[in-house]
Formats: structure tokens, C-alpha cells, sequence
């Protein structure tokens, strides 16, 4: 991992930076449940409207990363955290997910969270399955035929979770 990667709050002027990463990971309908084809208002507004709050990795000045952070759950299921991330193409096998996913852990403590949740990881998806691994996350549920896969069809979604 680059020492200069800063990790900030997001600020609506950064959706620019934000929307080609959104839109290249969400385009290959591989890793997110989103329609491949979601148009930037709705990115827009899933990303950085609906979410506690959204964040952006940036190297050098350039953001190459981004995840958002909100409670999985509302009322008395509010003190679970979720969060999904994505990382540029290019950017990507440097460490900025695993830093991403550090920040967004201390910062799901930071705001009360006890716990955090991913709802839906692709099964296909080994290197984020490894990478929340590393980062003390189990694996509690399995949804067989859930995703729908640009290339292998129908796969497994897994729930993953974590004590903060």
C-alpha cells in the first residue's frame, strides 16, 4: 500500500471522480447487484444520498477508490454497520480495499456501530471473499443462486460479518 494514500470524506463535486469507477466495476456484473446499465443519477443517489456517509481513496490527488458506510438495517437492527466499496481498475491489487476497509471499520466503531455486515458478497468473488477474511470477517450465510452473473449465470451470494 502506497504511504500516501489519503482516505477522506466524500463532497458531491467528488461523484465526477466517483461515477467512472461506479460505473466500470457496476458494468461488468460481476461483483455488485446493481443493473449494469444504472445511469449516473441513480449511482449518484445510491452512492452518495442514501449512505450515513461516502468516502473517496485518493493517490497522489486522484481518487481511486471509494465505499460508503450506513446502518444495515434501521431501528433496532441500526447498530449493525454495512458498506460496500469499489476500486478503480487500475488501482487496484495495491492495498486501497484493504485500507478502505480498515478506515471504514474505525469509523463504524467511531460512530457506535457493534457489529458490521455484508448483505450480498458474489460467491465468485475470491479476492474480496479473502480480503474480508483477512480482516476478521466470517462468513454466516450462503444464498445459493442469488447473483446473476454476466459471464457464469446464476451463483451463490454470501453474508459476511464481523464483531467491531
Amino acid at each position: 500500500m502506497k504511504a500516501d494514500l489519503v482516505i477522506r470524506a466524500a463532497t458531491p463535486a467528488d461523484f465526477d471522480a466517483i461515477w467512472p469507477i461506479f460505473h466500470q466495476v457496476v458494468a461488468a456484473g460481476d461483483t455488485y447487484a446493481y443493473a449494469p446499465d444504472t445511469p449516473r443519477a441513480e449511482a449518484e443517489r445510491l452512492w452518495m444520498s442514501l449512505p450515513l456517509k461516502t468516502f473517496v481513496a485518493e493517490l497522489a490527488g486522484q481518487v481511486v477508490g471509494t465505499y460508503y458506510l450506513k446502518a444495515n438495517q434501521v431501528g433496532l437492527g441500526d447498530h449493525v454497520a454495512n458498506a460496500g466499496y469499489m476500486v478503480a481498475q487500475a488501482a487496484r491489487g495495491n492495498g486501497v480495499a484493504s485500507a478502505m476497509c480498515v478506515h471504514s471499520l474505525d469509523t463504524a466503531r467511531a460512530l457506535g456501530f457493534t457489529a458490521m455486515q455484508f448483505n450480498f458478497v458474489v460467491g465468485t468473488n475470491q479476492g474480496a471473499i479473502r480480503l474480508w477474511e483477512r480482516h476478521g470477517f466470517q462468513i454466516v450465510g450462503r444464498l445459493p443462486d442469488a447473483y446473476r452473473h454476466a459471464q457464469l449465470g446464476k451463483v451463490p451470494a454470501l453474508v459476511m460479518y464481523r464483531f467491531l
